[in-house]
């Protein structure tokens, strides 16, 4: 049970980056999970990847065109970096909430959750009372996949970078992260979100990303009328742009692969569009 909800933590991203309201138009992007960042004075280029965090063992792949990309990179950049235990102690500790759900949610929201959980995962509201709300969303999540076999790419490539001994480095802590979410979502939105998840939608999800069709991605995992301009601002904008003021240092070290969910990088305010206005040229790596 405790590595279902370590689990469930390392699943989060996904769970709000799939909620994302669309924003202003912005050049339509190729059909790439890949792309190479270059010039701006940088000696060796970096590659940006975008992830569907987890999927199901049976629909797991990655391309050579990744895998060479990886390869010839000196770092590997997550959102957060799953490699320090700091931040581990501290998701499994951000798992918990800070007060029983019981306690915390209204009667009403305890028995909307409650009916949701049964439905979805076949667990109950006592199963998960010492959890966050964010946790429990995690958890329903996964279950929209359908399998028990989830993989996790980012886990999968610490494993890679550990066997290559290249270093692992993180766009954000675990705790700013968490702040971001509490700081978007309140307790009944997060309900109303849980009440419309959908396996269907995760299954169109996956055909996309399996496609490398990263437009087609963005336009089902951004739901108009999900997310409010709040929500918005702190689950993907601000952090968009706190990451592409980050990285023109750390590429200008090394070069770097950054793994992150495949919703920050496209749009107006997506990590490729802001990295090509600071004056780097964002390409796809076709093949």
């Amino acid at each position: 049970m405790k590595k279902i909800f370590t689990l469930a933590i390392v699943a989060i991203t996904l769970v709000f980056s799939g909620r994302t309201q669309a924003q202003t138009k912005s050049p339509k992007l190729e059909n790439s999970l890949l792309w190479e960042v270059s010039g701006n004075g940088l000696s060796k280029p970096s590659y940006l990847y975008g992830t569907i965090h987890m999927i199901c063992g049976g629909d797991y792949f990655l391309s050579e065109k990744t895998k060479k990309a990886f390869g010839a990179s000196d770092k590997l950049v997550l959102e957060i970096n799953f490699n320090d235990p700091k931040e581990m102690t501290d998701m499994q500790q951000m798992a918990m909430g800070k007060e029983p759900l019981s306690k915390r949610l209204t009667p009403e929201q305890l028995s909307k959750l409650d009916a949701i959980l049964k439905k979805s995962a076949g667990m109950t509201i006592q199963q998960v009372d010492a959890f966050s709300l964010m946790t429990v969303m995690s958890l329903i999540s996964m279950k929209t996949f359908g399998c028990n076999d989830l993989k996790f790419y980012e886990m999968d490539f610490i494993e890679s970078a550990k066997k290559r001994n290249e270093q692992v480095g993180g766009l954000e802590t675990v705790k700013s992260q968490f702040k971001s979410l509490e700081d978007a979502y309140s307790d009944s939105e997060m309900i109303e979100m849980l009440e419309e998840s959908d396996a269907e939608q995760t299954k169109e999800l996956v055909t996309d990303y399996k496609q490398e069709n990263l437009e087609g991605l963005y336009k089902k995992i951004t739901a108009e009328n999900v997310m409010n301009a709040k929500a918005r601002k702190y689950m993907l904008d601000e952090r968009n742009i706190n990451w592409a003021k980050a990285l023109p240092e750390m590429m200008s070290k090394e070069s770097l692969f950054v793994a992150v969910g495949s919703a920050h990088l496209a749009g107006d305010l997506g990590v490729i569009n802001l990295l090509k206005k600071a004056g780097y040229t964002v390409k796809p790596v076709m093949n």
